[in-house]
């Protein structure tokens, strides 16, 4: 095994002229190292990389696309949405304008209506109140009568005896007697 590992240590130690080995000198190797590594890289990775990035752009080129169609989706419903709220607003506008207006008109009515009503209760009143007096007035004519009439019987009654009844008759019998003629 000693001599594996002298021969590893053997090869760091050999010129490079010809020869296969391992440089250990970082300053020397890293550029060429790197430039080898980075050839390689771009001579095959190129097509593979190309097409990376040409995925990687048409995705990012139809999400923008897509994004504009969804930004122009966005504001065509903004502005019906705008457009349907300020007609709501004008409707309900109108509704409050209409509200306020059929309020007055209710009032208006109401104050129409209580004094049509008062009126007829005032009509009513005044002929309740003219029917009482009639009937007031009637009743009080009635017995005024009646205590005439009662009076007049108790004159007559106590005045009247039997030659006057019999004359009164007879006048009353003559005087109907005319008025027959009369109507004949």
């Amino acid at each position: 095994m000693k001599n594996v590992t002298d021969s590893f240590v053997s090869l760091v130690h050999w010129p490079s002229a010809g020869s296969f080995g391992f440089n250990t000198d970082i300053l020397a190797t890293n550029p060429i190292n790197l430039s080898v590594v980075l050839g390689v890289l771009i001579f095959f990775g190129k097509g593979v990389l190309s097409d990376l990035l040409d995925n990687r752009k048409q995705r990012i080129l139809n999400t923008i696309r897509n994004s504009e169609e969804l930004r122009e989706g966005a504001i065509e419903q903004l502005e019906k949405a705008r457009a349907r709220l300020q007609d709501v607003q004008i409707e309900a506008e109108g509704y409050r304008a209409y509200g306020y207006f059929g309020i007055d008109e209710q009032r208006h009515e109401s104050i129409n209506s209580t004094y049509k009503t008062l009126e007829q209760l005032e009509n009513n009143k005044n002929e309740s109140i003219h029917f009482e007096q009639q009937r007031a007035i009637n009743q009080v004519r009635q017995q005024i009568f009646q205590q005439a009439l009662q009076g007049a019987l108790g004159t007559l009654n106590s005045c009247l005896n039997n030659e006057l009844h019999l004359r009164t008759i007879s006048a009353n019998i003559v005087l109907f007697g005319s008025m027959k003629e009369l109507t004949d």
